[in-house]
């Protein structure tokens, strides 16, 4: 799309991407509001900006709050992380879903998250865990990712992480691997003789072994395992409570008889949980100030093409029950710029 001569030049002077990048953005807003049910980000600035950098390249980004973000170009995290409309954003990707984690921990002790990634939402757990002199345990399986996860516990001084590379499973005699590429990769039932294999351990199993006796935060965005992880923290969910956040996407969940009658939210019922979506963007966009909006699970707008969005799972409903919330129905928790704005975009700009 942009031919060396041209790509070289933005790539030794940042200056001139972020003006690029700048006048996309000024583009993008005028474009989509005369281009409905068309997404302007994905087939048109998010390409051009793709060209920009080279596939893997790594980067460096400051938050508002001083925290150190490193990452690889290699997925629309960090394309959207690059493309954000705030000169020094708040969070790396999913505004909601970083401010929900940030509520639900103000006062944790002990956090664990599968699927950290590069430590996107980890990052700023951890830093508000050990404010309260606690820990996270962070399980991320692909080398590239876990590797950042640990620059970036360094360059932020967050001795409170502890990593890990095995795979959460509802047992620990499992080996899987990841298909797919980077930030879309699932895990599979693998082959005992697989090099690309990673071993399982279930959460209970895992604290127990260290000698953890509470959980307060757990979680969960493993592309389709949510359920067989959750599985193994069978005793920790029934005894110690934890506040959950954990994605489902059609892909891997079946929701035609609705969502309150899928197997993950029927076994987080059957645990004493109350569930909930999240209304939030896969991207990165300035929601400051904004209430969390979470709707009933039996309430949520499903239809459209096979989609994924994160959920609360909470056993003390007074949690929600404040200004920093606002409960809706009947629209869907994927806030999109392109699409139906009475059903995709948040309630009180709509008001």
């Amino acid at each position: 799309m942009m031919n060396s001569q041209i790509k070289d030049i933005f790539l030794r002077n940042n200056f001139l991407s972020e003006i690029f990048i700048e006048k996309l953005l000024e583009f993008e807003c005028s474009a989509q509001d005369r281009l409905p049910n068309y997404d302007v980000r994905e087939n048109i600035t998010g390409p051009l900006v793709d060209a920009l950098f080279e596939e893997g390249q790594e980067m460096q980004r400051v938050l508002s709050d001083g925290t150190i973000f490193n990452f690889l170009y290699r997925s629309k995290i960090a394309r959207d992380f690059v493309m954000s409309s705030m000169g020094t954003p708040d969070h790396v990707w999913e505004p909601q879903t970083t401010k929900l984690a940030l509520e639900l921990t103000k006062e944790a002790k002990i956090g664990l998250v599968g699927g950290a990634y590069a430590g996107d939402h980890v990052v700023l757990i951890s830093k508000q865990l050990k404010k309260n002199g606690g820990r996270c345990f962070a399980f991320e399986p692909n080398n590239d990712q876990r590797g950042m996860l640990a620059k970036n516990a360094a360059s932020n001084g967050l001795d409170n992480i502890h990593i890990d590379s095995r795979g959460l499973w509802s047992n620990e005699n499992s080996k899987l691997k990841l298909e797919g590429y980077d930030s879309f990769a699932f895990p599979t039932v693998a082959d005992e003789k697989d090099e690309d294999a990673f071993e399982t351990t279930t959460i209970d199993g895992f604290l127990f072994a260290n000698g953890i006796d509470r959980l307060d935060f757990l979680m969960l965005d493993i592309e389709g395992a949510e359920l067989e992880a959750l599985k193994g923290a069978n005793s920790f969910l029934t005894k110690h409570r934890p506040n959950i956040i954990f994605e489902v996407h059609r892909s891997f969940v079946d929701w035609s008889n609705g969502l309150e009658n899928t197997e993950i939210v029927s076994y987080l019922t059957s645990c004493g949980y109350k569930v909930f979506a999240v209304r939030d963007y896969n991207s990165n966009v300035d929601m400051r100030e904004m209430p969390i909006e979470i709707i009933p699970v039996a309430d949520v707008y499903l239809d459209g093409p096979p989609h994924g969005f994160n959920m609360l799972a909470i056993k003390d409903e007074s949690i929600v029950m404040n200004d920093k919330f606002k409960i809706c129905r009947g629209v869907s928790p994927k806030l999109l710029r392109h699409k139906n704005p009475s059903l995709h975009k948040p309630l009180i700009w709509n008001e």
